[in-house]
């Protein structure tokens, strides 16, 4: 079995140190995709882990250490995304050019440290709920349902970055696998006891993103995809306090 597109997934989106050298083709990249939720489930189970062994300190510490575990496992990797959209989507003005200039410039604006800043106190605020109702074990289903997402708008949307690695992964998914896997995991999800009602607005709301991220730009970044995965992780938090 080739467990090169597994390692790739787990390098790419993570800061997990696996010393191990692959072979980045196309096709290993565009395999990769498939591990996705995998990724995503290994850092879920990572926060269940670091939350069972947590129950004797204050709940607004427990958060606090889950948030930044959350954080350095992927090293900011989706963060980084979402500052760098959001100071397009602001600064660009609408111009589709413009936007993706400044989404290529390293340095954080005032609209991007701001996003960063507020979506981490809503996952904080999130984390402090679900521990003090009992459902901290729901803190699986954000990282490995946001990822799992992911493949959609992947699969789906063009990247615009020619000659990018994420370039190579788009064309090269093995598209009946990467759709099957949406599938099972999501009806998965729902088998677990996330309700139906939860997974229909978080497809509805990636939908929605991919709707306005190709009406402004026509297509897709690594930005815009770690933007995504930001965005769907929180408002499933929101989701699972709220519906649950």
């Amino acid at each position: 079995m080739n467990m090169q597109p597994l390692i790739i997934a787990f390098q790419l989106l993570t800061r997990i140190p696996i010393p191990v050298d692959v072979e980045s083709t196309p096709q290993n990249r565009g395999y990769s995709i498939l591990f996705y939720p995998l990724v995503g489930a290994a850092i879920g189970g990572s926060l269940l882990l670091l939350a069972s062994i947590l129950p004797t300190f204050p709940v607004s510490l427990q958060a606090s250490l889950i948030l930044v575990l959350w954080v350095a496992l992927t090293g900011g990797l989706h963060l980084d995304g979402l500052a760098d959209s959001a100071d397009a989507w602001v600064g660009g003005m609408g111009d589709r050019e413009r936007m993706l200039e400044i989404m290529k410039d390293p340095a954080s604006g005032p609209m991007g440290v701001t996003a960063i800043i507020l979506i981490l106190l809503v996952k904080w605020s999130a984390i402090v709920a679900l521990i003090e109702s009992g459902s901290w074990m729901l803190l699986l289903w954000p990282p490995l349902l946001a990822r799992t997402l992911l493949i959609g708008l992947f699969q789906t949307t063009t990247y615009l970055r020619a000659g990018g690695m994420g370039e190579e992964l788009s064309a090269n998914i093995p598209q009946g696998a990467a759709t099957a896997i949406q599938i099972l995991i999501l009806g998965l999800a729902i088998y677990l006891g996330v309700h139906w009602v939860t997974i229909l607005i978080l497809v509805g709301a990636a939908l929605l993103f991919r709707w306005l991220v190709v009406h402004k730009l026509g297509g897709i970044t690594g930005d815009i995809a770690g933007a995504m995965v930001e965005k769907m992780e929180v408002l499933l938090l929101l989701l699972l306090v709220l519906l649950q």
